[in-house]
């Protein structure tokens, strides 16, 4: 149990014991102890860290969903800010900024969408993180934990509204955040920052109406200008200050 810090290694111990097969991984980061679940066993090892003497993670504090699109991508490298600063935005790199008959594919991406969730034992005052990634990317769905922890019933409503990812067994699916008759999920990665429509209200009509995004996909990077504040003063002109890192 080298591989955890000394406060978790008892219930990594346990965690492995109790949940036996059903758990494909288990990691520390920054002393935060993740499990990852496969979705066949997603609600077998949910009631197990509910209902287990030991572990009883009575509280569901946060699910949210996650899309690994592009991840790890860089569009701005700071090495090159100096010379470059506002190359992020000309370069129009990383998802999002695009038209849409351009977007991106994720048929290579193993493992595209997550559901991450964070438990708490009011018992044992431990907590632990919760991780599955659903098998299809192109209609991603894992098993409702409502029936476990009723606190999921909101979460998974803003999960499956933003990131399209399908809860089965939710009492109430749908939409929680967007408008009636919204299309796509602004959540996911290959989503256009802009939109697909806009919405205003049309006097003539006397109703509020959709039409086509008119605006051009960009990306605001500031420009920050740096001079040491011992050069900056009537005795020196500040552009020939020299620039501090």
């Amino acid at each position: 149990m080298s591989d955890f810090s000394q406060r978790n290694q008892a219930l990594a111990r346990q965690l492995k014991e109790d949940l036996a097969d059903k758990l494909a991984d288990l990691r520390e980061v920054r002393r935060q102890l993740i499990a990852e679940i496969a979705p066949d066993d997603w609600i077998d090892a949910c009631r197990a860290l509910r209902d287990t003497d030991g572990l009883e993670f009575d509280i569901m504090i946060d699910l949210c969903g996650v899309d690994f699109l592009g991840y790890g991508d860089d569009e701005w490298e700071t090495a090159e800010a100096t010379g470059s600063g506002f190359s992020r935005g000309v370069d129009e790199l990383g998802p999002g900024r695009f038209d849409w008959e351009s977007r991106p594919e994720a048929e290579d991406i193993p493992n595209r969408f997550a559901v991450v969730v964070q438990l708490l034992s009011t018992r044992h005052n431990r907590r632990l993180r919760l991780r599955c990634h659903p098998e299809q990317a192109d209609f991603p769905v894992l098993p409702s934990i409502v029936d476990i922890w009723n606190s999921a019933n909101w979460y998974e409503r803003e999960a499956f509204d933003l990131f399209g990812i399908v809860f089965e067994g939710h009492p109430d699916l749908r939409r929680i955040a967007t408008d009636y008759g919204f299309i796509g999920h602004p959540f996911r990665k290959d989503f256009p920052l802009v939109g697909n429509v806009t919405v205003r209200y049309d006097d003539d009509r006397g109703r509020v109406i959709y039409e086509p995004t008119e605006i051009e996909p960009r990306v605001l990077v500031p420009r920050v200008i740096r001079r040491d504040s011992r050069y900056v003063g009537d005795e020196m002109d500040p552009e020939e200050a020299p620039a501090s890192g």
